[in-house]
């Protein structure tokens, strides 16, 4: 991936109308029933899904959306067309800097929709940036806008500072071959993205700033609404997901009211904790309260040399872009780590609530969710990468947790993260030696996940009715990363697109047999909100009496999240702490 990731350290080195899927697909029994066709592990396509001979992809017919008519081109995958670069807002530039999207400048005649649009600006010399970056990207496999296919909208992570939805990694032609109508898209980032002021506040009919780049997430969604069936999609059944801060995303959008009806499933990879655990607080997930963005705001312009609202649209967004560097030292993570300085805010409108008083209030909306974590992520590292890790010690930027590889650190950072419980935490996973502790940490760190993860699942079923899948990605791909980063934070993104990239990675009939499996799960989640399938390893749902989490990649079966005493540990742990 091109972007960054926030829970790992990269190092400096290389009910509805049954229909049938167009693409590798088998097994058509018990999930019709629950709205569509369900994906085997095979990839055999059954013969009552075959295209007709007269069936074109709508590649070859221009279709239309409310802004106007677009064309799309062929895909490598045969079948499969992809549109690219639509706008679905105007250009966020001059006055609408800092203003909710506005409605997207209308076109005559047929737009080719052939190459990416310009990415949101952020701190990168390689890609075309703008500010008229709100776009999106669309893969289908559909011949008629009658196919009412599902629908996958992803949103990248990045930790709210970088990113696009035109990133290789995400591309979404397996998807569509196995039924599905992928949308990517962008939306505002950093200081562009989440800065609030008074003015800014001022001005604003409900009184409020800083989740610009959420509101660009709504009016996506709201575009996929009203335009998708065009497409082959279904505006019915749509699943949100995304990963890091693209799974937080999903997370505060599943919270909105704003969002209620705009999709309804939910896939978070990575990012979504219990309320009460501190590693939420480093992250770009940790949810700013409205009066401390207002004064981070000031500061931000005031060393921009720009004191009021109309001096700091007046600056060049090149002079906007740094916030993957800037970091927010108000917040207590109980580590060296620190999130983001530009990040969403609790504002009463957007977001009216942090996560516990929501789940508490029963206010989330009510979607099927999948969320999972990953092996090596969160500061857990390759036994391969101790070394490396000693010699290059830690990353110090927004987002970056801790890696403790020696005993002196592994002791002081447990004395600060659980100050009265550290005796009894350092009891449960004891060191003697340097390797002895990094071990130590590791199994502490995938212990936190996991038992987190689950815990939150319990939360947050007490205000929804609908199903939820928990997932452990233990694959570490191929590659000059394998040693050093292991199955990395945003490694397991690649086999859920079913997307192998790049093709020069190495990878191997393994990692092509799980791609096909992940993405087989994938494509069933977004149709009928169960990922199971014929042909597939048997996924249970989360059950709040089951402390189990599903494996996924090295090895398929439910595993627990930790033993019974370690889970205790962490309940009583995080009962300590103050919710997010």
């Amino acid at each position: 991936m091109t972007v960054p990731d926030s829970h790992h350290p990269t190092p400096p080195v290389p009910g509805l109308p049954r229909r049938d899927f167009l693409g590798r697909t088998a097994g058509i029994t018990a999930g019709l029933a629950a709205g569509g066709a369900v994906v085997d592990a095979l990839g055999a396509q059954p013969a009552s899904a075959a295209p007709s001979p007269a069936a074109r992809p709508l590649g070859g017919r221009p279709v239309r959306t409310e802004s106007g008519m677009v064309s799309g081109v062929p895909t490598a995958t045969p079948g499969v067309t992809v549109f690219k670069g639509i706008p679905y807002a105007a250009s966020t530039a001059g006055e609408n800097r800092w203003r909710p999207p506005q409605p997207a400048r209308s076109w005559k005649g047929v737009r080719e929709a052939g190459t990416f649009g310009d990415a949101p600006p952020q701190a990168s010399t390689t890609l075309t940036m703008s500010e008229d970056c709100l776009n999106l990207n669309i893969w289908t496999g559909a011949t008629s806008s009658k196919d009412r296919r599902p629908v996958y909208v992803w949103i990248y992570g990045g930790g709210f500072s970088a990113g696009t939805g035109s990133d290789p990694g995400f591309d979404g032609s397996v998807l569509a071959s196995k039924g599905i109508v992928v949308v990517t898209f962008n939306y505002r980032l950093g200081a562009l993205g989440f800065l609030a002021t008074p003015e800014l506040s001022a001005e604003d009919i409900h009184g409020v700033s800083g989740n610009y780049g959420l509101l660009d997430q709504l009016a996506a969604l709201k575009w996929v609404r009203h335009n998708i069936a065009a497409f082959g999609g279904d505006p019915r059944q749509v699943t949100v997901g995304g990963q890091s801060a693209g799974a937080g995303s999903t997370d505060m959008l599943s919270m909105s009211p704003l969002a209620t009806g705009l999709f309804q499933r939910s896939l978070a990879e990575s990012q979504v904790r219990h309320p009460r655990d501190p590693e939420l607080r480093y992250l770009g997930v940790s949810l700013r309260h409205m009066d401390t963005a207002l004064q981070q705001g000031v500061a931000y312009g005031t060393g921009k040399g720009a004191t009021t609202l109309a001096e700091l649209r007046a600056l060049p967004w090149q002079d906007l872009t740094d916030g993957a560097s800037l970091k927010d030292e108000t917040i207590d993570t109980k580590s060296v780590a620190k999130p983001p300085l530009f990040r969403p805010v609790v504002d009463g409108w957007v977001l009216p609530d942090g996560y516990l008083a929501t789940y508490q209030a029963h206010a989330q909306n009510d979607v099927w969710y999948m969320a999972g974590n990953n092996l090596d992520e969160s500061g857990a590292v390759p036994e391969t990468a101790f070394a490396y890790w000693r010699e290059a010690g830690y990353p110090d930027r927004p987002g970056a947790p801790p890696v403790h590889v020696t005993l002196d650190g592994y002791r002081s950072a447990a004395q600060q993260k659980f100050g009265t419980m550290a005796d009894e935490f350092l009891a449960l996973y004891p060191a003697g030696t340097d390797d002895e502790a990094a071990l130590a940490s590791n199994d502490a760190i995938r212990d936190n996940s996991r038992v987190s993860t689950y815990l939150w699942g319990i939360e947050w079923a007490q205000g929804a009715d609908r199903p939820m899948y928990t997932y452990f990605w233990t694959h570490r791909p191929p590659g000059p990363d394998h040693d050093i980063r292991g199955a990395y934070h945003g490694s397991e993104i690649v086999y859920f697109f079913g997307n192998l990239y790049p093709a020069t990675q190495g990878w191997t009939d393994q990692d092509r047999e799980i791609a096909d499996t992940m993405s087989s799960y994938l494509a069933n989640y977004v149709t009928k909100g169960d990922p199971n399938g014929h042909g597939l390893p048997r996924w249970p749902a989360h059950r709040p009496d089951s402390p189990t989490v599903m494996e996924v990649g090295e090895h398929y079966g439910p595993m627990r999240v930790a033993s019974a005493e370690k889970v205790d540990f962490w309940k009583r742990y995080f009962a300590t702490q103050d919710a997010w």
